[in-house]
């Protein structure tokens, strides 16, 4: 028995579908902690807040990138405890994928890909400002799209009346 490496064989089908993750990378990060040290002695819960926002879009032949960014923000009566935003993106290459198939792929697939590596890093952030960890629940990409699919045909079809 030979001790090398086995090697995936690739595939000698150029027009074989391919997906691969080729880079998972931080790109943003703004922390914000404007009442400190004062907020650190506020006794009351405060309300928190989460925004969400994707984006993708194609960086070359064949490479597409997705970005997931997430908005953190805790306030008490008027006056905001910390805010975090982080946005985290994706490079994938996607090659010889249908066209119809390529949208729910980047904002569901990849998103879900991307996603704990921000969940990760909004928990971190907060912590490192000294206040207990947030940790965000799973996202449902799926339904997010869906949302938007049946909105943009809602849309269509109000524009045609």
């Amino acid at each position: 028995m030979s001790d090398a490496p086995v090697q995936p064989q690739e595939s000698q089908d150029p027009n074989a579908a391919h997906f691969s993750i080729e880079k998972i990378y931080l790109k943003d990060l703004s922390v914000e902690n404007p009442n400190a040290p004062q907020s650190y002695l506020w006794r009351e819960s405060p309300s928190v807040e989460i925004g969400l926002e994707q984006d993708q879009s194609s960086i070359e032949d064949g490479f597409h990138t997705v970005v997931v960014k997430v908005t953190v923000t805790a306030t008490i009566a008027d006056k905001t405890m910390f805010l975090v935003e982080a946005a985290m993106g994706g490079i994938f290459q996607i090659r010889n994928i249908p066209e119809p198939e390529l949208q729910p792929l980047l904002s569901i697939h990849c998103a879900n890909i991307v996603f704990p590596y921000v969940r990760e890093l909004i928990s971190d952030a907060v912590q490192r400002m000294g206040y207990p960890a947030i940790y965000l629940q799973p996202i449902n990409f799926e339904a997010i799209y869906q949302a938007r699919v049946q909105q943009q045909l809602e849309q269509a079809a109000a524009t045609k009346q």
